[in-house]
């Protein structure tokens, strides 16, 4: 439950300004704006959440990235789908959004590998 809770607060924690930035560019009538914002509020808020799957040190590094991969696949892609940053009018648009959100995950993950392992070796250097 603790575990459940911190993730919660990873997720929610930057979610309340892009929430509340969404809503003051709907009372400025952006309302194009404040529907990317939102959107880009609820992947912060799943991205986040899931980052607790890394805290589980009884799970391989392995099995982490897997069911963060999974999580984000339920979570991230349906948002992107229904965000309207794409276009979703045939299977291939479908397609070519799974592809760009796994590219994007390849990005991330390894900067984010890069960055921590450069990270770790200057700190117990």
């Amino acid at each position: 439950m603790k575990l459940l809770f911190s993730g919660m607060k990873r997720g929610g924690i930057p979610l309340i300004p892009f929430l509340l930035i969404s809503l003051w560019f709907r009372f400025q009538e952006l309302t194009a704006l404040s529907h990317n914002v939102f959107f880009y509020g609820v992947i912060v808020f799943f991205l986040g959440t899931a980052s607790i799957v890394y805290e589980v040190r009884q799970w391989s590094f392995k099995k982490q990235i897997l069911i963060h991969y999974w999580i984000m696949l339920v979570t991230v892609y349906p948002t992107l789908l229904l965000s309207g940053f794409y276009p979703r009018d045939s299977f291939r648009d479908l397609v070519n959004v799974f592809f760009v959100f796994n590219m994007a995950g390849v990005i991330l993950f390894f900067t984010t590998y890069l960055v921590f392992r450069w990270r770790n070796r200057n700190h117990h250097a």
